[in-house]
């Protein structure tokens, strides 16, 4: 009673409504900078089973923006990391962390475990998973993103409105959208659209206020103004998706047959000879590295430059965040060339630890 006063005091909510939050069951995909500030709401406001999938660790980079994690948690899984510091904030309810990544092989299985999903990814990849997984199991999405200075949210497929499918019926091409790690965000930005999504999923789960369904809420954090947009629900495309469960089945071969991604550390591959650096970030991208020898090829325009690629060495590429260098990794193989690497580390960190050991770089 004390815990959950101040909501039992208001009408609208009293110990019925808080009765309905200890029932809920809420899935979070991503416990990054839009998912926790939700994870920290609903497990403060008494949702009974949270659940937190994410195979990230916690870098450096994270704090900035995202509140759950310490210096502590660096290196850690986020799904675990994020549990340990919710289960001090409420031992009341349940959380389950499952630290993997989210695939067409473990979606719909998980998904049918809960009553609502919450959208916190960064990549278009996983939003369209999620929605279709949404779509097939009948469960509501909370959507948010976030980019730069601005964010979205809204809330689809609840009761039979509009999906993603309806507003973004194809993804884009990939590496053609750069995400916050490549191209920076305002560290409170997540948190507000968080917060809305966290209340989003309160107002579900209690039945009161208008859901933003049908609707996307836009936010700018420099005007502080809001446009919503109106969404039209396109059956169209939500029975495509629903007429193509079998995509799911299809799409577990193909994750069960991705090509593994050689990966390498900076610090591994600083000092060794015979190395031909590639940067696939555009011409404008900062920080720049003065210290290696390095040749620019930006990801798009990679397979018609693989004649300035030399392949009596080994070729390592990065990019902002390595995405895009993994991504340019899967690209040479198909044009078998076999002794190429991804570098872990973003620009950042790569050019931090070159400035460190500037003096013995080429000895």
């Amino acid at each position: 009673m004390d815990r959950y006063s101040r909501h039992i005091l208001l009408s609208e909510i009293g110990q019925i409504g808080q009765d309905k939050l200890s029932k809920a069951k809420v899935l979070v995909v991503g416990a990054g900078g839009l998912g926790c500030p939700v994870l920290q709401y609903l497990t403060s406001a008494g949702v009974g089973t949270i659940g937190i999938i994410d195979f990230d660790a916690v870098e450096t980079s994270n704090l900035q923006r995202q509140v759950l994690f310490g210096l502590s948690s660096i290196g850690k899984n986020k799904a675990t990391a994020a549990k340990e510091r919710l289960t001090d904030l409420n031992n009341e309810i349940s959380i389950i962390a499952y630290a993997e990544k989210l695939t067409y092989k473990n979606t719909l299985q998980l998904f049918e475990k809960y009553d609502i999903i919450v959208d916190g990814s960064d990549n278009f990849e996983t939003r369209y998973l999620v929605n279709d997984g949404c779509i097939i199991t009948n469960k509501p999405l909370i959507f948010g993103a976030i980019y730069k200075f601005e964010g979205q949210v809204s809330v689809f497929n609840y009761q039979n409105g509009p999906t993603y499918r309806c507003l973004f019926p194809k993804p884009p091409k990939k590496g053609s959208i750069l995400n916050c790690s490549e191209i920076g965000v305002l560290g409170v930005l997540p948190g507000i659209i968080g917060s809305m999504q966290a209340n989003e999923v309160l107002k579900i789960i209690l039945g009161i206020g208008h859901v933003l369904s049908g609707k996307l809420l836009c936010y700018n954090a420099l005007t502080l103004k809001n446009t919503t947009l109106k969404i039209n629900k396109l059956e169209k495309n939500i029975w495509e998706v629903l007429n193509n469960k079998s995509e799911f089945k299809s799409r577990e071969l193909l994750d069960n047959c991705d090509i593994e991604i050689p990966e390498v550390s900076i610090k591994n591959i600083l000092f060794k000879k015979n190395i031909q650096f590639v940067d696939l970030r555009e011409s404008d991208e900062k920080p720049k590295i003065e210290v290696l020898k390095i040749i620019n090829i930006p990801l798009n325009s990679l397979e018609s430059n693989l004649n300035k690629l030399d392949k009596t060495k080994e070729i390592v590429l990065f990019c902002q965040s390595g995405n895009r260098s993994r991504k340019a990794v899967s690209v040479l193989k198909k044009h078998h060339l076999e002794n190429c690497y991804s570098i872990k580390e973003g620009a950042l960190e790569i050019n931090n630890y070159i400035k460190k050991h500037h003096k013995t770089v080429g000895k």
